[in-house]
């Protein structure tokens, strides 16, 4: 059912190379129409193949990120809006989006491309900043939105709001909206909760908040939160998405994270199991 593969992959690391040699020869074997990114065309030399800058555009049924989750949240972004399938080869560390190692990719490969898989779909995130009334900037993220605090040692003020309701009024570093894909992101290593993948939810989880009462929230998918700078200064606050930098923030500042429309569509071999993957990444007994 995939005939037309668009492959992108991580740059600088050297196990990449012989990687993308055996996932070549395993597309070329299976007779498929074959895309590359130029990080990709850089690293194969393969000038019967089209290159491009990035895959939209064009009729690609699947693409195969060769890396880490990094690679992942990349090719993400390139397709969000075309409804393309993402697999994962894993050739990073943790590697919760990447779940096919590059010894197995002959065996789950074939397997996958015989029909034998699973898909997972992954919300996405959109946030907006509002300035004076008007949108002065929009991203996407996979993972997570983040306000934090910017060249300077001491905590911000931000001022929490779900579906127009205030929440609270918070000094910390800096406050993360996560997916439950993100839930295993930087929203973890700050003590968030881990959410399921299957489940229509986003969290709240402050970064070193002063009062130590304030612990994550778990929310209806569906909520929209706003996040309105309160530090009187400007320039000691930025917001990020998906671990880059979007923009600077000034006082009174409004962003804006709510679930997207559209979704990643994720493909794993048969019998995926994310607890398993749990397991295996965390070290849990």
């Amino acid at each position: 059912m995939f005939k037309r593969v668009g492959l992108i992959a991580k740059t600088g690391d050297a196990r990449i190379p012989d990687t993308l040699h055996t996932l070549l020869s395993f597309l070329e074997r299976r007779r498929l129409e074959v895309f590359l990114d130029k990080s990709c065309a850089q690293l194969l030399r393969a000038p019967h193949l089209t290159v491009t800058e990035t895959f939209v555009g064009y009729p690609i049924d699947l693409v195969i990120a060769v890396g880490g989750d990094g690679t992942m949240l990349r090719a993400a972004h390139q397709i969000s809006n075309h409804k393309v399938r993402l697999l994962g080869i894993n050739v990073g560390h943790l590697g919760f989006l990447a779940d096919i190692s590059p010894e197995e990719i002959p065996e789950r490969l074939e397997a996958i491309f015989d029909g034998q898989f699973v898909e997972d779909e992954r919300m996405l995130l959109q946030s907006h900043v509002i300035r004076a009334g008007k949108t002065l900037y929009a991203q996407d993220a996979v993972n997570d939105v983040l306000v934090q605090k910017w060249n300077i040692g001491r905590l911000i003020t931000l001022d929490i709001y779900v579906n127009g309701q205030l929440v609270h009024r918070q000094r910390s570093d800096g406050i993360i909206v996560s997916t439950p894909t993100g839930s295993t992101a930087y929203a973890l290593s700050c003590g968030g909760p881990i959410l399921h993948p299957g489940i229509d939810a986003l969290a709240l989880v402050p970064l070193c908040p002063h009062t130590l009462s304030n612990r994550p929230i778990v929310l209806n998918g569906k909520s929209r939160v706003e996040i309105v700078v309160g530090t009187l200064e400007a320039g000691q606050a930025r917001l990020t998405c998906d671990g880059e930098i979007g923009c600077a923030l000034l006082p009174a500042d409004r962003v804006v994270v709510e679930k997207a429309e559209r979704a990643i569509r994720l493909v794993h071999p048969e019998g995926h199991d994310h607890f398993a993957t749990l397991r295996a990444k965390l070290q849990w007994g």
